[in-house]
């Protein structure tokens, strides 16, 4: 029973991954289209499609393979995916696709639209292929983020095909580094990211620099201190000796 339990809260992360991409997608779509909307309410109903959507979704998956009575159905932890209970899921996971698909065709036209309304570079022979890059360059990064390079995962070929093996390794290579490239992008190589990073290094190491200073500082003055405790014991010990010396010495009567 608990390996099902793991098979469902499993495929409830996947759906909330490709879900999350959707309001990515969605997100960037309406500040792009309207940049006066309410962003706070925006991202209220993006956490609701992102996290509470697909409860629904995995409930009635679990529930409908959960009350069939066939043996065959719980073989192997429900992880025979040739019974039509996948496509329950299958079936959302595509449409958020699909509208991505649709929203990466409109954000490009809105940004193609403003690079060239924007202010000249150049002569005009260059200034529609530098157009054409930067369009070209926002797509190719829109496409991770977006998750639209799983459009053709959902068409698994059959096991015995010979393309079957290709699937098998593109598909794995897609899921296992879409993070990756997400976070190599938008953060590592983002340059605000990057000067928020610099401004933390350099806050962190004044600090240490601060910190070594005062307590140098805090030493010196301790050692000063003593220094001039001892040389006050040493000149009262030196004062004590020659009043010693002093009163040793003895004067000679007048006659």
């Amino acid at each position: 029973m608990w390996c099902r339990w793991l098979h469902v809260v499993t495929h409830y992360f996947l759906l909330t991954n490709y879900f999350w991409m959707l309001a990515e997608g969605l997100y960037l779509h309406t500040v792009l289209v309207n940049a006066f909307g309410a962003e706070d309410r925006l991202v209220k109903w993006l956490f609701v499609l992102g996290w509470v959507i697909p409860w629904p979704i995995i409930t009635t998956y679990a529930a409908w393979r959960g009350s069939d009575p066939d043996p065959e159905v719980t073989k192997e932890c429900w992880m025979n995916e040739e019974r039509p209970y996948f496509q329950v899921m299958a079936v959302p996971v595509c449409l958020s696709l699909a509208l991505n698909f649709v929203f990466l065709i409109n954000i490009v036209r809105v940004l193609w639209t403003k690079l060239r309304a924007g202010p000249q570079v150049g002569s005009h022979a260059e200034r529609p292929s530098r157009t054409l890059l930067q369009a070209t360059r926002a797509t190719l990064l829109l496409l991770p983020l977006l998750g639209l390079q799983y459009i053709l995962t959902p068409f698994q070929p059959e096991k015995l095909s010979p393309f079957r093996p290709y699937y098998d390794v593109t598909s794995s290579i897609f899921t296992s580094f879409q993070g990756l490239a997400v976070a190599i992008l938008y953060c590592f190589c983002n340059g605000e990211v990057l000067a928020q990073m610099r401004r933390r290094m350099d806050f962190v190491f004044h600090r240490h620099r601060a910190n070594s200073y005062t307590a140098t500082t805090v030493s010196v003055r301790r050692l000063s201190s003593s220094a001039r405790r001892l040389a006050r014991k040493q000149a009262k010990s030196e004062c004590d000796v020659e009043s010693r010396q002093c009163e040793s010495i003895t004067i000679p009567a007048v006659v």
